[in-house]
């Protein structure tokens, strides 16, 4: 398909996706942000977040913060299939192979999630501000957000959590189309249309998973970094690698994964819901636009 059918298709996978899926990203934002073991005021899990945000601060907030991950919504996800659309025949030209291996398959995955990470740092901390609970009566919305931003921190503060947002990216987008190669591989050839897009639904919910798992600690630590206000003094965290550390010690190794729950709620599904849109989209663009 030419690139432009890919971005289209790519845009409606993720649209449906977060559209069904978003409340869990807003529990996972909550979850991350609690710094500590536990105590107190904070979630004790995925529903007493759900609970506590109905109750206190009305259902929807449960979609709090949507408006800039939709807008960059079609961008990412077109990217992430388009980029890894194409650089997996250049990867194959480049090492000289005539099929796609699984390293080739986690390469591109890899380069595309790279690709990806730069184009959606700077909605995600925008989304993660007016996810935080603690700025609920700060940021009006969208644009007042994005106006108070570079009013009170200025242009570069847009760009903070860049580095670990790639972290973040590689390692899903790694994982995800790697694991899927390898899953496709194994599970029985599907000999009907349905029996196909259960295929790529469980091949995706997999992949999902697997992606989530790799590369919710860099999701911690860019949560973190991204919610810094500099008037609350330096910043805890600057880097991932740096940032996990500092998690690990203070609060342990469980605290990378905070937030997991919901993360793999969606993430798993929602990768499956992603391949299986993307694959109906493409298969309708190539029978009635090619």
């Amino acid at each position: 398909l030419p690139f432009h059918f890919q971005f289209a298709a790519g845009a409606i996978a993720g649209v449906s996706e977060i559209l069904c899926m978003y409340p869990l990203d807003v529990a996972k934002t909550r979850l991350m942000l609690q710094v500590g073991k536990g105590g107190g005021d904070q979630y004790k899990s995925i529903f007493d977040v759900f609970r506590r945000i109905i109750k206190e601060e009305g259902a929807s907030r449960l979609y709090r913060g949507i408006l800039p991950p939709i807008m960059v919504e079609a961008p990412k996800r077109a990217i992430k299939f388009a980029a890894n659309d194409t650089y997996a025949p250049m990867y194959k030209k480049a090492f000289n192979k005539t099929e796609l291996t699984q390293p080739l398959a986690i390469l591109t995955g890899v380069t595309a999630g790279l690709t990806e990470a730069v184009i959606v740092a700077t909605p995600e901390l925008v989304k993660i501000r007016l996810q935080a609970k603690e700025n609920a009566g700060r940021y009006l919305g969208t644009m007042d957000c994005v106006r108070k931003i570079y009013a009170e921190e200025g242009l570069k503060a847009f760009a903070n959590g860049l580095e670990a947002t790639l972290w973040r990216h590689a390692l899903w987008n790694g994982g995800y189309f790697g694991s899927i190669f390898g899953i496709k591989k194994v599970m029985p050839k599907a000999e009907t249309k349905k029996g196909e897009l259960l295929v790529n639904f469980i091949a995706g919910a997999i992949g999902g998973t697997i992606g989530t798992t790799l590369n919710t600690p860099p999701d911690v630590v860019k949560t973190r970094i991204q919610n810094h206000n500099p008037a609350n003094g330096p910043p805890r965290y600057t880097t991932f690698l740096g940032g996990a550390k500092t998690i690990m010690q203070e609060e342990g190794f469980r605290s990378l994964y905070k937030g997991y729950l919901p993360k793999v709620l969606r993430l798993g599904p929602g990768g499956g819901i992603l391949l299986v849109v993307y694959d109906t989209v493409t298969t309708y663009m190539r029978k009635h636009y090619m």
